[in-house]
């Protein structure tokens, strides 16, 4: 399996060298050459395996310059109960808000209790293994923009790790404060968190920038380090999420809710397009989907691409109670446009020329109509967020985050728009509503509230729901803040080269 760019297919590179770089360099992103398909034969025996298994059969298939045990030492370590709470990291919770029947992908069992876990627990063994193959003796350094989630899981999956070092940069005034005490709180002796003056677009767009700067580059070589990425443009982040939606469809024919061959739909709360990609490179594979459904929040940047084949970032930039979201550059989608023009190298790289000088572009009629036909796409503002986690907790008992409420609610829009309330639907859950406690809080509440702090929050919470609090998050009162440092976006460079000692 070799790995192409999305603006250069004919620069080619194998798994290792793709996870080990990141991003290619000629600022592209790395994708596959083409997909293993799992027809009815494959999907049986996945069915009858547990997750960890059927991890291994995924990664195997793409990760062909990996040995088997390799492979079974990195998903081994990855995906352990004592870091997920059981066997299954990605359990379906069936909910049912009124008539409306969901199941719940929980994808935030995971040590920082978001779903990023779920590829930033074994991304470092997948990186160090590819450093190992490529750039032997080199350090690593990860470089990551988060808004707020991926930070966090980031450094988890990293602190301690031999021969990486990790710099987060998130937007100052962009994460919740329980993600930020998070990030500032991390343990580890090859860590380091700075906040950045500005939002996550700019965060991601100074890490990238970079990536793709020849001068520091070459600094690095020069002391032996390399640049690689733990966000989601990384291949080695974008297939493990494919992992749990093979996983999920195993688990809905288990459960007799269909049979092979039945198609489902996937919602999927999203702002840099990684997580519904992946569900997207699922169905290529086998999964039988009729409807992605992307649930974006008031930075409806993604619902007006897909409702009109126009992308354009030069609109209002709204900080929201799904911070995780609030997003207006959506990177993943450079891979979505290069299958479904194709291969089009040289269409894709226009259109992100366009993005970038202009902030707009628009797709041709062939791929709108793919678009169209894969995809329903939908929003909701902060208010409707609240209301359906409250509708959804006193219909059901169930507590959803302020992300997976948009999902909740986008998709209740899509069954009012088309009448399909029969197709089994997933819908991805992204992170325990305690790292939102505040909004949660407010949207279930039948009193005034009285806690003045996150924390006391979080025990408000646990009171009125009945919820379990997470202890990696119940922890985190009493942990001491190691990191308060600020930059301007344009001064990141700098930052990165002042932390490596360069």
């Amino acid at each position: 399996m070799m790995y192409n760019s999305t603006v250069d297919k004919h620069s080619s590179v194998s798994s290792a060298q793709a996870i080990a770089q990141g991003i290619s360099k000629d600022g592209g992103l790395f994708v596959p050459q083409e997909l293993p398909q799992y027809g009815e034969e494959v999907f049986e025996k996945l069915a009858a395996m547990n997750y960890k298994e059927r991890a291994k059969k995924v990664f195997s298939d793409f990760l062909t310059d990996f040995s088997e045990e390799e492979i079974d030492e990195c998903v081994s370590k990855a995906y352990t109960s004592a870091k997920f709470g059981s066997e299954n990291p990605a359990p379906l919770v069936n909910v049912k808000l009124n008539n409306i029947s969901m199941n719940i992908l929980e994808l935030w069992h995971g040590p920082t209790c978001a779903f990023k876990d779920m590829a930033l627990q074994i991304l470092p063994h997948l990186l160090t293994k590819s450093v190992a193959k490529t750039e032997k003796g080199r350090l690593a350094v990860i470089l990551v923009a988060t808004s707020g989630d991926t930070g966090k899981a980031a450094l988890e999956g990293f602190k301690d790790v031999d021969g990486t070092k990790i710099i987060v940069f998130y937007p100052e005034n962009g994460v919740s404060p329980m993600q930020k005490r998070q990030m500032n709180t991390q343990d580890g002796t090859n860590v380091n968190v700075c906040a950045i003056k500005g939002n996550f677009d700019d965060a991601q767009t100074g890490v990238k920038a970079i990536f793709t700067n020849s001068e520091i580059i070459d600094e690095l070589d020069r002391n032996n380090m390399s640049f690689s990425s733990a966000n989601s443009i990384n291949w080695g982040r974008l297939l493990p999420q494919i992992v749990y939606y093979v996983s999920a469809y195993c688990d809905l024919i288990n459960s007799g809710k269909i049979v092979y061959g039945d198609k489902i739909n996937i919602v999927v709360p999203t702002g840099n397009f990684g997580n519904i990609l992946a569900a997207y490179y699922a169905g290529l594979m086998g999964i039988k989907i009729n409807k992605l459904i992307c649930a974006s929040n008031s930075n409806n940047v993604l619902t007006d691409f897909i409702q009109t084949g126009t992308y354009d970032k030069n609109r209002q930039f709204f900080a929201t109670i799904s911070p995780s979201m609030d997003i207006l550059v959506s990177s993943n989608l450079e891979r979505l446009l290069y299958h479904l023009s194709g291969c089009d190298d040289v269409r894709v790289k226009d259109w992100m020329t366009k993005l970038k000088t202009t902030g707009k572009y628009t797709v041709d009629s062939d791929v709108f109509d793919k678009i169209k036909t894969s995809f329903f796409s939908g929003y909701c503002d902060d208010n409707t967020t609240k209301k359906t986690i409250g509708d959804l907790f006193k219909s059901s008992g169930y507590l959803c985050d302020t992300h997976t409420a948009v999902a909740v609610d986008v998709y209740r829009q899509y069954i009012n728009s088309t009448g399909d309330s029969e197709t089994p639907a997933v819908l991805a859950s992204t992170a325990s509503p305690y790292k939102f406690s505040k909004s949660v809080l407010e949207a279930i509440a039948d009193e005034n509230i009285s806690a003045e702090n996150e924390f006391d929050m979080v025990q408000e919470l646990n009171r009125i729901s009945g919820v379990p609090i997470p202890e990696s998050l119940a922890g985190l009162k009493n942990k001491t803040v190691r990191f308060t440092n600020v930059t301007e976006a344009n001064d990141m460079p700098e930052y990165v080269l002042k932390v490596l000692g360069i």
